[in-house]
């Protein structure tokens, strides 16, 4: 099967590691927002999940793996705690989490490529919906906290488009047979490091042609 890209113990633990770094961020803006203990646990599960099971549902793998293995469901939750009790020293490594953070962006799209494949979706759809596990969770975590998803903001670091480029390096690989873990983890490789490279020299995506509104960023 498609998604064997790893051992199933390899796989799960990966899926942790990228699950409880989502989950940090949708804990640490649950904090900034000043949210409740209840809050920052909905923000951190959301953020963490929420990709996952939007994807889950729309291929028909329900009910979704985040209900069916706790491990997926506590890990969140692990985070939240971390974050209630040490959001200061969280906040002092947030460049060590933007890192793993872009990690867990490129394990999961092609995670959610290929899982997409093997359920039958074609090639397209496949990698959309590669997109919508890397990305999905953070979307949701956003409109809960009643902002505008970092994913359509100019003034935001490029962040769909590395796990686009992730998701569909996957599919070509699929078109032409060639999809093994060493080529698997290339593609989750290159979304990773497209990532940090956005972070680090402040890519963004470009704005409409002969853009004529007067909103400035702040507005946005």
């Amino acid at each position: 099967m498609l998604t064997d890209l790893f051992s199933p113990s390899v796989q799960h633990s990966l899926d942790l590691a990228g699950i409880f770094v989502f989950a940090i961020s949708g804990g640490l803006l649950a904090v900034r927002k000043n949210f409740d203990v209840f809050g920052i646990a909905v923000l951190a599960e959301a953020t963490a999940l929420g990709g996952g099971i939007i994807r889950d549902v729309i291929i028909g793998a329900v009910p979704p793996a985040a209900f069916t293995d706790l491990g997926y469901f506590l890990t969140p939750l692990v985070a939240a705690v971390c974050v209630i009790f040490l959001h200061p020293q969280v906040e002092r490594i947030n460049g060590a989490v933007n890192v793993f953070d872009a990690a867990g962006l490129g394990l999961f799209c092609v995670a959610g490529t290929t899982k997409a494949y093997a359920y039958g979706l074609g090639l397209t759809s496949s990698v959309a919906l590669g997109l919508v596990t890397a990305a999905g969770g953070g979307v949701l975590r956003d409109i809960l906290a009643n902002e505008v998803p970092s994913l359509l903001r100019w003034d935001r670091d490029l962040y769909a488009v590395p796990a686009i480029i992730g998701a569909t390096i996957v599919a070509l690989l699929i078109r032409l047979e060639e999809l093994t873990v060493v080529t698997g983890s290339a593609a989750a490789a290159t979304a990773f490091v497209l990532r940090l490279l956005a972070m680090h020299y402040g890519w963004r995506a470009p704005r409409a042609y002969h853009r004529r509104s007067s909103a400035t960023e702040e507005q946005i």
